[in-house]
């Protein structure tokens, strides 16, 4: 792995005001670039036996994510066929074997096909073959949930790249959601995914995090393309991003010394961010509502033994990250109202902000695509 410091090695800029501002914008957003990347819809876990199902929202439009009987999971539109009614109205559930239509009963197997369709029978030209649930792509990685709503997408392992075999020591695909927090942020989407790609700001905007990581350590191996980020460094030996500044949880893995130093952050374009440190996993998930409003969940992952162990408080994480998050959320509020002024210009980036300049890259060129 090749990692160095934060450098930016030509003149670059933020993007301008109207990224920020216009409903036209994004709405073209929704569609080629929500619609049409590997969305996270968190845990695998959440429906780990047959039939277990959840039902996400991904760029305006309602799915089911369900495990099959083949433990496969599979994601379709939450439409019926017969005549469009949303078929599961609650977040999560469980069918025995078929997803029932609330209206007229035309029912779905865990495979999508049509399985009954009442007062048809008498229809000549109808075949039940027809009509499954329109599917959309689902994968799982390292213990985490996929959809892509493009028509032909890349696997996932392809779009995820270098992140692929990354964490194999951290066993991430083990470990349990301990806690789960849901924020409302009054701010562009992309202000929140730059914000997280640099600690510039921690000094000012996070003291108790900035004591614990010096925001100069860090190195990025991934600086260019969808996936972005790198590490920084814990400031104490044996300790982690935590209210105490020790470790809250058991190590996630047979770690080496340079790992267990290490908080790694990596960005997945478009919305997700994985924090992985010695002893817990914090992953983000983001969602845009509005131009100028998004939904953030973040998930607090720890090892199953944690959870049984004397002495550790997962809690001293979430407090930690809890406090940071919402100092997060309030300075990209503060930059929404900046860059929805008259008065703003693009400014220039910093030499340490060649993530930001990155992750501008990879969403124009996607902006610029064809439909």
């Amino acid at each position: 792995m090749d990692f160095r410091s934060h450098v930016l090695t030509e003149k670059a800029t933020t993007l301008p005001r109207e990224y920020y501002v216009s409903p036209e914008i994004f709405a073209a957003e929704k569609e080629k670039i929500f619609s049409a990347h590997w969305i996270a819809l968190g845990r695998s876990d959440r429906i780990r036996e047959p039939g277990d199902y959840l039902a996400a929202d991904v760029a305006g439009e309602s799915l089911v994510v369900v495990r099959g009987q083949d433990g496969a999971v599979r994601a379709f539109f939450n439409v019926c066929r017969h005549r469009g009614t949303r078929l599961c109205e609650n977040e999560s559930g469980r069918v025995a074997k078929a997803f029932v239509c609330p209206y007229h009963s035309w029912s779905y197997g865990l495979d999508g096909a049509l399985v009954a369709a009442p007062n048809m029978s008498d229809v000549s030209w109808f075949d039940r073959a027809d009509y499954p649930l329109f599917s959309v792509a689902a994968a799982e990685w390292e213990g985490f949930l996929f959809v892509n709503l493009g028509r032909r997408p890349a696997p996932l392992g392809e779009a995820l790249g270098p992140l692929a075999k990354r964490f194999g020591p951290w066993r991430l695909a083990r470990l349990a959601t301990v806690t789960r927090i849901e924020y409302e942020v009054a701010a562009n989407w992309k202000l929140v995914f730059q914000n997280f790609s640099e600690c510039l700001h921690c000094p000012p905007v996070h003291p108790k995090l900035a004591r614990l990581s010096d925001y100069k350590s860090g190195a990025n191996d991934l600086r260019d393309g969808p996936v972005l980020g790198g590490y920084m460094l814990l400031t104490g030996s044996d300790g982690s991003l935590t209210t105490s500044g020790r470790m809250c949880g058991l190590p996630l893995g047979d770690l080496s010394d340079e790992e267990r130093r290490r908080v790694y952050y990596y960005s997945i374009f478009p919305s997700f961010f994985l924090t992985v440190q010695p002893d817990f996993v914090m992953s983000t998930r983001l969602s845009p509502i509005a131009v100028d409003k998004s939904r953030i969940v973040c998930e607090w992952h720890f090892t199953p033994e944690t959870l049984s162990q004397p002495g550790l408080d997962p809690s001293e994480g979430v407090a930690l990250w809890d406090e940071t998050n919402r100092q997060d959320w309030h300075i990209c509020e503060l930059s929404q109202q900046g860059v929805s002024s008259r008065a703003y210009v693009p400014g220039l980036y910093s030499k340490q902000e060649s993530l930001l300049a990155a992750f501008d890259r990879e969403y124009l060129a996607t902006m610029e695509t064809k439909d």
